[in-house]
């Protein structure tokens, strides 16, 4: 069997090492493809490397552009490296332009299509994802459910007898690094002064947060405001939008960084005394490292964070600093996300289904 997986952002790199690794252990021919929506070497080649991912096959360097330029430069360029490498499933991740560019490509070419994080949901119909993930799942011939709430939403949209749970292969990776980083003290935290559990760790890149002045103002006043430093790694389209708005990121309480490496940023989370984001993997990988977040949105795909009390949802100034300044949550021993072997289960079931 070969499996063509279409990567291009930072959470598809580390969904796609385990998935590799499993291709490999089961004797799968693997061809991996980079569509170069995330081009930053901090948010793309170091991942490869830090997650000891094979090189990709084809690296198509779309780079940068709005969503119907940059998924139609996909389209374009995968329409060929399909037809060159035939494969017997093109494997989807999460929600980018990429992944519903190499869902639509596959789709034409009559290639069978598997989404994995299928089924996962915010309602927000605002988001650009939510149309990538919406639109994919439909399109799939497999959809490749991480939890059982994203398989009953599957369910509902009537596509409950091409799906399964699978877990959650971000588990797969973070178990693993978290492991291999626990005694390690990251050099940037003595680099810039911050002790164990006395500062926050802060992401914030989506567009609903950063296009409008007034809104990343906000929240840049309510993170510089809070009770400890906050080490806010700024993403290429903070820096960017920051400079734009004439917003200053070294102001108050916040310490800005540049993005760090994946087994950096888990050190570096598991260290904190909790996590503001408006990132859909960095709130599961704060609940998986038991650490208390709060997210920047008005929803969650992740919803079982919430549930459980690891998770607040916040928008406004006060609601963020009252979120970010909580008691710590009750303890958990729940496991929504598996066990840490989701990528066996994927490349059995693509076994399973090409057979």
């Amino acid at each position: 069997m070969k499996v063509l997986s279409v990567v291009g952002a930072r959470p598809q790199f580390v969904k796609l090492a385990p998935i590799a690794r499993a291709a490999e252990a089961a004797g799968v021919e693997h061809v991996i493809v980079h569509t170069g929506q995330h081009y930053d070497p901090m948010l793309s080649d170091v991942f490869f490397d830090d997650l000891r991912i094979p090189a990709p096959n084809v690296h198509l360097g779309v780079g940068s552009g709005s969503h119907g330029v940059q998924t139609g430069a996909m389209l374009g360029a995968l329409d060929a490296v399909l037809t060159e490498h035939d494969p017997d499933w093109v494997l989807v991740y999460g929600d980018t332009n990429s992944t519903l560019a190499a869902a639509v490509s596959a789709v034409k070419l009559h290639y069978p299509v598997a989404h994995l994080e299928a089924g996962l949901r915010s309602f927000n119909r605002r988001m650009p994802e939510e149309h990538n993930r919406v639109l994919t799942d439909h399109a799939a011939d497999l959809c490749l459910a991480p939890t059982d709430v994203a398989l009953d939403h599957l369910t509902t949209e009537g596509l409950a007898e091409r799906s399964v749970v699978v877990g959650d292969v971000m588990t797969d990776v973070l178990l693993g690094v978290r492991d291999a980083v626990a005694d390690e003290q990251p050099q940037l935290l003595a680099d810039a002064g911050l002790a164990e559990r006395g500062y926050y760790l802060a992401t914030i890149h989506r567009a609903e947060n950063t296009d409008d002045p007034a809104r990343l103002r906000s929240i840049v006043e309510s993170l510089s405001g809070l009770d400890r430093p906050v080490l806010i790694v700024a993403h290429p389209r903070l820096v960017a939008k920051a400079a734009e708005h004439g917003i200053e990121l070294a102001t108050g309480t916040l310490v800005p960084h540049r993005p760090l490496r994946y087994p950096e940023l888990v050190s570096v989370a598991l260290r904190s005394a909790g996590v503001v984001t408006d990132s859909g993997g960095l709130q599961k990988e704060a609940f998986l490292l038991g650490v208390p977040c709060t997210t920047v949105r008005t929803e969650t795909e992740w919803v079982e964070t919430v549930e459980l009390g690891w998770n607040v949802l916040a928008e406004t100034h006060d609601a963020i600093s009252s979120a970010v300044q909580r008691p710590m949550p009750a303890p958990t021993d729940a496991q929504p996300y598996g066990d840490g072997r989701a990528a066996e289960r994927v490349i059995e079931a693509l076994l399973a289904g090409a057979s």
